[in-house]
């Protein structure tokens, strides 16, 4: 296909921009042809009567451009017509072409959820963390986060958002929605995403963020008493929770106390591992607050997020090992 002049334009250009190189890094580590390949089932088909659907690839591409920088579907549209970089990563040329306009990638999402396939996503990419070696079945970290729903009222139905809730976290009172993770304690890589409304305690979802092949799991202070819990009894594994702060501010400063400050040391820079893939969905991808109505619908896009943030995470070693295969 013959290059036109903006292309030639820039790529001659010397700068290369924070948003190049992210892109670049995303198209590097994502398995594409594995997600094309999970998804095709469902994608609609070419239709003699009509216009034939947008690649499989292309609106996946789209699809996660959108994810990776918190826009909305009419920002994704709007941002493709700006951003040459964007343009490149997705394959279109304007010249040649319209862009996919919001509707389309609205669609293209609705049958995301719909058919769970934000699921299928995340499980696809760790299937190839996976066989690249990168996800043990040791053991595994819980934790959960708060993120924010809108509290506004000013909105077409005049409430907020009648599936989110609040919960109070010290003194201060949040809005919205928990997003429950299960981290590899090796490589610090999700495993496990369950989403509850915000009043929803840490420790009643412990036992589904679980894979089932780990023998120790490691928590904070809130999910202390999990092993007693009743839907804990059947997992066979060593639970390492954090002591609670006032006790562990309490500990005699004896060679006893000492043995176990240096324990609960050791486990926090274990748990630590889990506020990576956390840090990710929020500062680097931006979502620090729910973008649609429901839970169904946040919790699907939680899958896409945290499946992205496993690629985030794992991207030197993953390039590591390509550089190893290609040469």
């Amino acid at each position: 296909m013959q290059t036109s002049f903006s292309e030639l334009e820039y790529a001659a250009k010397k700068k290369v921009t924070r948003r190049d190189r992210f892109l670049s890094q995303i198209d590097a580590v994502t398995p594409w042809t594995a997600l094309v390949s999970a998804l095709e089932l469902y994608y609609p088909k070419s239709d003699k009567r009509g216009r034939p659907p947008i690649g499989l690839e292309r609106m996946l591409r789209m699809y996660v451009v959108q994810q990776c920088f918190g826009l909305s579907d009419e920002g994704m549209e709007d941002a493709i017509y700006d951003s040459q970089a964007i343009r490149r990563f997705i394959g279109i040329d304007l010249s040649r072409e319209a862009a996919p306009d919001a509707t389309t990638l609205l669609k293209f999402r609705r049958l995301l959820e719909t058919q769970h396939l934000t699921k299928t996503i995340f499980n696809t990419i760790n299937l190839h963390l996976s066989q690249k070696g990168l996800l043990m079945r040791e053991g595994s970290i819980v934790d959960a986060t708060l993120i924010a729903a809108p509290s506004s009222t000013k909105n077409d139905s005049g409430e907020r958002d009648p599936e989110m809730h609040q919960t109070k976290k010290g003194n201060q009172w949040h809005f919205g929605m928990k997003a429950h993770i299960g981290v590899d304690a090796e490589s610090g890589l999700v495993h496990t995403v369950v989403a509850t409304t915000a009043q929803e305690h840490d420790v009643t979802q412990a036992h589904a963020l679980l894979h089932g092949e780990e023998t120790d799991v490691f928590a904070d202070a809130g999910y202390v008493g999990v092993a007693r819990r009743e839907e804990n009894q059947g997992h066979a594994v060593n639970w390492h929770v954090a002591m609670r702060p006032g006790k562990r501010r309490a500990l005699p400063k004896t060679s006893l106390g000492k043995v176990l400050e240096t324990i609960e040391h050791t486990k926090a820079r274990i748990r630590a591992k889990v506020e990576h893939p956390f840090h990710v969905v929020k500062n680097l991808f931006k979502h620090k607050k729910t973008r649609y109505r429901g839970l169904a619908k946040n919790a699907a896009q939680l899958l896409t997020l945290f499946g992205l943030a496993n690629l985030m995470l794992a991207k030197r070693r993953l390039m590591a090992i390509h550089a190893q295969g290609a040469s």
